[in-house]
């Protein structure tokens, strides 16, 4: 990949870079779902975190799950969830602007003070399209755009996935990106583009 489509790839809507990894271990919960789906998911999040080099842990010492992934029907449920709004800042406007659109998914960051990521909240709803999506796809997908700070548009016109034979996986280009973002040298979080060059030239090393 070269410098200009990794920025693209970290650039958001506004015009502004804004690069994070995660900080700590990726402790996550699921809720909504059935106990096979919740081990597609858990293998799902196993599988980019040691391609990524990054850790997966049980409990996490500040928020005990930090990655919170919660599938549900309709928008209107979330406020009904205890603590809900405790959680997400701004719920009940997030959660009208969201239905308005009738969005299908969202996730929801928080930073530690070196800027890396702490914790992640991912919202689908499963309308018709999600629920006609395999669920190791779906889970996949997920898990990719959870484990680093994407731009808003980074996915729009092409997945971070691609078929394999009757396989979903990574996309290659992606996996080796998400590899030298994780790389130690690299720094958890960056906000100017030239970031972009020095991810570029560890995509290089790790290939």
């Amino acid at each position: 990949m070269d410098p200009r489509e990794i920025e693209a790839l970290f650039t958001r809507s506004d015009g502004s870079y804004a690069f994070a990894r995660w900080g700590r271990p990726i402790c996550p919960v699921v809720f909504g779902v059935e106990d096979a789906t919740l081990v597609v998911i858990k293998s799902a999040i196993e599988a980019v975190c040691q391609l990524a080099g990054h850790e997966m842990g049980e409990m996490d010492a500040e928020l005990g799950s930090n990655l919170m992934v919660f599938f549900f029907r309709e928008w209107e449920e979330l406020p009904q969830v205890p603590g809900m709004d405790r959680l997400v800042p701004d719920l009940a406007p997030l959660v009208a602007k969201l239905g308005a659109i009738e969005a299908n998914q969202y996730r929801f960051f928080r930073f530690d003070e070196s800027g890396a990521i702490k914790a992640c909240f991912v919202f689908l709803r499963m309308d018709q399209h999600l629920s006609d999506v395999p669920a190791q796809t779906l889970a996949l997908s997920q898990v990719v755009q959870s484990v680093l700070l994407w731009s808003d548009t980074a996915f729009q016109d092409r997945s971070p996935l691609a078929v394999a034979g009757e396989t979903t996986v990574l996309r290659p280009d992606i996996a080796a990106l998400m590899r030298a973002a994780y790389d130690p040298v690299m720094p958890a979080a960056a906000d100017d583009p030239s970031h972009a060059l020095r991810l570029s030239a560890r995509v290089s090393a790790v290939q």
